[in-house]
């Protein structure tokens, strides 16, 4: 296994360091989480609709059986390509990375005793933030039943766009948490039911072109969660 010791901080920063490790905060020390370092080859433009820098800071952890990975370039998406490998995958994820982006050659685990402090918010982190928010209900006690994330994309100018929220079911009916707006839950309307479609315009507004929701309980959706887009 190679470890990377953080040297250079300002310029790790600038990066995309800080972003990773407060989305290792996020997450909690109860997550199989780690930072990793990754060496981007690719021309700018060539293989993505975001252009990744030259070195990259991501944030890989573990959720429902799966790894994800995080960066505030463009946000979370799974990176395992099987279920039940995820012991491989976290051994050895070098060619996930590069399953993930061509231009992801080299790479190096970074030193977690040497990582810096970050209290900023990550950029992007939709997806982290609300399971930071699951985390935070289930260690509270509150009532969370059947919790799931729900995933919806909206076409833009600049491509196809996701956004990520918390959704959960009550003795009153199903609510949803979308961190980045409120802490506090939103009351969904018996009638809209579980429709993924129908919970996203309803929490959206309009302009919604798929959706779909991964349950976070029972390990149920894990082929679904293994073709999950990026969402910033």
């Amino acid at each position: 296994m190679i470890l990377w010791a953080a040297p250079g901080l300002a310029a790790a920063e600038s990066a995309g360091l800080a972003d990773a490790v407060a989305a290792r905060s996020l997450l909690g020390p109860d997550t199989w989480c780690r930072i990793v370092r990754i060496e981007n080859s690719a021309p700018r433009g060539l293989f993505h609709r975001f252009d990744y820098p030259r070195v990259v800071y991501a944030t890989v952890f573990e959720l429902s059986g799966i790894l994800w990975f995080y960066t505030p370039t463009d946000g979370t998406q799974s990176l395992s390509l099987t279920t039940r490998t995820v012991e491989r995958d976290e051994r050895d994820p070098g060619a996930l990375f590069a399953a993930l982006y061509p231009g992801f050659t080299r790479w190096m685990w970074a030193d977690q005793a040497a990582l810096p402090e970050s209290q900023k918010r990550p950029a992007n982190a939709c997806f982290v933030e609300s399971v930071a928010c699951l985390q935070s209900r289930l260690r509270r006690g509150a009532e969370t039943t059947s919790p799931r994330l729900l995933s919806y994309y909206v076409n833009t100018s600049a491509g196809r766009l996701g956004h990520t929220v918390l959704v959960y079911g009550t003795s009153r009916g199903l609510a949803a948490i979308d961190p980045g707006r409120s802490p506090d839950p939103v009351a969904i309307p018996r009638q809209i039911g579980d429709n993924p479609m129908e919970l996203s315009t309803f929490l959206r507004g309009s302009g919604v072109s798929s959706a779909r929701t991964l349950s976070l309980d029972d390990g149920r959706g894990r082929r679904e969660l293994l073709a999950q887009e990026a969402v910033p």
